[in-house]
């Protein structure tokens, strides 16, 4: 069975897991971001787990498309709060940053994981990471939140992704990282038009062919609302069935707003396929 090395845990991903979403920010596209309020987002991280939860994922600056980036100082207060409060939930805790003091402030709080949407390419990131046994997530990202989708142009896009993330992962190695602390996200919707993001969601199962894990995180995002027509608070149905599809093509996380909807829809998959 494969294992993720993930901080205090060690990860079993023989059944896919869930990652629900934590947003410390107002500017959250999806509208549930909690700001300064730890509490808050305490009482969100318990919901979900209640619901069916893996894992937390914990973001204190938005990524979304044109969003702004947040002082460093914000973003540190925010994220050590939040890690010092949920640590004695007992699961792992993802932090979604792209700075090196951020990761490194969140390691030493407590944090098991690192997710970076910047792959890890930020000066001093690979050597905020390098040592310890948190789990790192390198995503694929072209471009920048504030720009990313202007017209992105892939050679093909399946192809392109594909060795970026070897790249990372090959830098990530040779500064000492083992291999079992990495998994790899695509980046749906960072710097993707509609076709690219569902390109890769129907070829998801070519990142995992190397033996590293995959995460999908499509939850609420634009590529649903392109096919549907339906506002960010209405793509319940359609979030759900993306991470569904993610599973069936090979992703060992998704990474989800609504968790108790995704894990029934795991739940019945499970038991097609009899290991429920």
């Amino acid at each position: 069975m494969p294992v993720l090395q993930c901080g205090r845990f060690q990860l079993e991903l023989g059944q896919p897991r869930i990652m629900a979403i934590i947003n410390l920010t107002d500017d959250s596209f999806s509208g549930d971001g909690y700001s300064a309020d730890t509490r808050s987002a305490l009482a969100r991280a318990e919901r979900a787990l209640e619901e069916g939860a893996d894992m937390l994922d914990v973001g204190a600056e938005s990524s979304r498309p044109g969003s702004d980036p947040v002082s460093e100082a914000q973003e540190l207060e925010r994220v050590v709060a939040f890690v010092d409060a949920a640590r004695a939930l007992g699961v792992p805790l993802s932090i979604d940053t792209v700075k090196p003091a951020v990761m490194r402030a969140a390691l030493a709080a407590g944090a098991d994981m690192i997710n970076d949407v910047n792959g890890f390419r930020t000066s001093g990131a690979v050597e905020a990471v390098a040592a310890g046994q948190a789990g790192l997530c390198v995503m694929h990202m072209k471009g920048e939140p504030r720009t990313m989708q202007h017209d992105p142009q892939y050679e093909d896009v399946v192809a392109d992704v594909a060795a970026f993330l070897d790249a990372r992962v090959a830098a990530l190695v040779a500064a000492g990282v083992a291999r079992d602390r990495i998994v790899l996200d695509p980046g749906f919707g960072f710097g993707k038009s509609t076709v690219h993001n569902y390109t890769l969601l129907r070829e998801l199962q070519r990142f995992s062919s190397g033996g590293l894990p995959v995460l999908a995180g499509m939850s609420r995002k634009s590529m649903l609302g392109a096919v549907t027509g339906r506002a960010v608070d209405e793509r319940l149905a359609a979030s759900v069935a993306a991470a569904l599809i993610a599973v069936q093509h090979g992703a060992a996380i998704v990474r989800v707003h609504d968790v108790a909807a995704t894990r029934d829809a795991l739940r019945v998959w499970a038991a097609t396929r009899g290991s429920c």
